[in-house]
């Protein structure tokens, strides 16, 4: 008897874990988006009671409209951004997972900016780079004053001030994930080819490079599909003008200034398509390279 109770209340206690995780997943994500998907083919404006279907006029006119893709070309800022806070991570990573003095410190600081919150890092950030801000003083102190401009209000600089934030505060996190891999590889590895006589570079590019070859492809997707979807950042400082609209701050206008919530839903669509479809690619690339 005492078994058999056992038996059903761990069967319930599966069951309770499992369903509502499942139910909640469905109702705040997995609904939301099937509503989207409806509204993206009317032309409701998010307020009124009733709308009007459209069919596809909505993804016509964002795939056809230069206005909308644009924006994209603010996202290559991101892009390549990435690829350097990738390489300062992994180079971070690689550095703290031997003995390095105060270790601990270091790491505390590199994923430091990834615990603030994204609207505190903007505020932070548009004060750094404000006309007589924080790095305008720093290089007034330096005796570079004359490399001062308006950081955010010129155009042909304020997409890399905005980058450079977005790879202060994410840097922590490909740190976090890079430093995981490199001390799960077995120790014994790294005493053997001390031994051979391989030096440091050597380790780094025979025997941790390989070994953490899948997180580095994994930081890679996380990096592309979060240059695609860049929003707080720009939005906090910026607003988007001045050139650093982005894809989702265009569709958040979109939506909430205009009032256009079905050609916005159109719009959130074709980004989710452009994220997955690039996820994939990405991800026969990386299945390729590994057969080979």
């Amino acid at each position: 008897m005492f078994k058999f109770q056992a038996k059903t209340e761990k069967r319930i206690l599966i069951f309770l874990f499992t369903v509502i995780p499942v139910a909640l997943l469905l109702t705040f994500t997995y609904y939301p988006l099937v509503k989207m998907i409806q509204y993206s083919f009317t032309d409701w404006d998010g307020f009124s009671p009733t709308h009007n279907n459209v069919g596809i006029e909505n993804y016509k006119k964002v795939l056809t409209d230069p206005n909308y893709f644009i924006v994209f070309k603010t996202s290559l800022y991101y892009f390549l951004s990435g690829f350097v806070q990738l390489g300062l991570a992994l180079l971070f990573a690689t550095l703290l997972s031997f003995k390095v003095k105060f270790a601990n410190f270091w790491k505390g600081i590199l994923f430091f900016p990834y615990l603030l919150n994204g609207v505190a890092i903007g505020f932070i950030f548009l004060y750094f780079f404000k006309e007589n801000g924080t790095l305008d003083s720093v290089l007034n102190m330096i005796g570079l004053g004359g490399f001062k401009q308006l950081w955010l209000g010129n155009r042909s600089i304020n997409n890399i001030s905005l980058a450079f934030t977005s790879t202060w505060r994410y840097i922590g996190f490909n740190f976090l994930i890079f430093l995981g891999a490199i001390q799960s590889v077995n120790p014994e590895v790294y005493e053997a080819a001390e031994i051979d006589g391989a030096n440091s570079w050597n380790i780094f590019k025979y025997i941790i490079i390989p070994a953490i070859k899948p997180i580095i492809f994994l930081n890679i997707i996380l990096s592309v599909a979060g240059s695609l979807s860049v929003f707080d950042i720009p939005f906090i400082m910026t607003g988007g003008s001045n050139g650093t609209m982005t894809f989702v701050i265009q569709t958040i206008n979109t939506a909430f200034r205009y009032n256009k919530l079905g050609l916005a839903s159109a719009m959130a669509i074709i980004l989710l398509v452009i994220v997955v479809v690039v996820t994939l690619v990405q991800r026969l690339i990386t299945e390729r390279g590994k057969k080979a």
